[in-house]
């Protein structure tokens, strides 16, 4: 199913982690599990 343009965002504490309207692409799981960790 093609894409409609919408917002993916990943934020933690209000911090944008990845946004999906920038890149234009979904995160990889470990790209995100990865800036969690170097978040915490």
């Amino acid at each position: 199913m093609p894409s409609s343009g919408g917002a993916f965002e990943v934020t933690l504490n209000g911090q944008v982690l990845h946004s999906k309207l920038k890149t234009g692409q979904f995160p990889e799981p470990d790209a995100i599990i990865k800036a969690v960790r170097a978040k915490a």
